[in-house]
């Protein structure tokens, strides 16, 4: 089976084509440009390949209300030219008899390693990408977690540690989760980028109390049976360790799971068993999805 992937990122565009088990046979890449350039580069791509479906996992914000007539929309994004993007319209005009799964693009990570990663088998997952931004993607249920929009996690307000005096980042919210603990967060409270920074950096302790404290507000709501950290800054695998000890303060024993309590955190908090393939995995995933096999 064929399946079309996109991978829609602000800063470049990934486009696949790859199977139902999550196999990637063939790959392009291209910058995010205006928008009639970029999918003008998709159907350079896709044309004349077969494929039998196509998953679009999309920055946002976005419109993923089949029932709403601007479904399919980039919707308010800052990116310049992107707004009000009917980019799922304009795939359906070129390609008409494509069925074309969309969400957001960490909704869509999150499919993808429940199809084909460290969730495989599991009915209940959280996906949170830390990068640039910060964003969440939740399958509850089976089923990924939709509502008046689409899980905005990056933007839950925080509280400082009283060693930050940072007043954050968010030009809407100033210190919630993104604005704290997102790339740009890290490199203005700094002054280097994270990726500069020594391992052993106070930098990264302060980045896991500000995760733990988030993973311990989506866990006392969403309960999820496995929580992934993806994202730039997750290369940086010495937060993990850090993260597992300061949720376990953090919560205090009041979930008693010992998912939680013991030192099987390891195995309930992760990096994506796809690695940089979560997004364009997940993109495959949406494509299955839009099949309903």
């Amino acid at each position: 089976m064929k399946l079309g992937a996109i991978e829609a990122g602000g800063t470049k565009f990934i486009t696949a084509v790859g199977d139902e088990n999550g196999n990637i046979l063939e790959r392009a890449s291209f910058p995010t440009t205006t928008p009639e350039e970029t999918i003008a580069n998709i159907f350079k791509f896709f044309d004349g390949k077969d494929i039998e479906s196509l998953g679009l996992g999309c920055f946002g914000p976005i419109d993923p209300d089949i029932e709403s007539p601007t479904y399919g929309f980039i919707t308010t994004t800052p990116k310049p030219g992107w707004a009000n993007c009917d980019i799922v319209g304009t795939l359906q005009k070129h390609y008409p008899n494509l069925p074309i799964g969309f969400d957001t693009d960490v909704n869509g990570a999150a499919l993808g390693e429940s199809y084909f990663g460290a969730a495989k088998g599991l009915n209940s997952v959280l996906y949170l990408t830390i990068g640039t931004g910060v964003g969440g993607g939740m399958i509850s249920e089976g089923k990924l977690i939709h509502g008046l929009l689409h899980p905005e996690m990056g933007h839950i307000l925080m509280r400082v540690r009283k060693d930050d005096s940072y007043q954050g980042n968010c030009p809407y919210h100033g210190t919630c989760f993104e604005g704290l603990a997102a790339g740009p967060a890290i490199e203005a409270r700094w002054g280097v980028k994270g990726s500069e920074l020594p391992q052993d950096h106070p930098a990264w302790d302060l980045e896991a109390w500000y995760i733990a404290q988030a993973l311990s507000v989506y866990i006392l709501t969403l309960s999820p049976k496995k929580i992934i950290l993806g994202g730039g800054v997750m290369h940086q695998k010495q937060l993990f360790p850090m993260i597992h000890t300061y949720l376990q303060e953090t919560l205090n024993r009041y979930v008693q799971k010992e998912e939680i309590t013991t030192d099987k955190i390891k195995d309930y908090i992760v990096y994506p068993a796809l690695g940089d393939n979560a997004g364009i995995c997940g993109a495959l995933a949406l494509a299955r999805n839009a099949l309903d096999i």
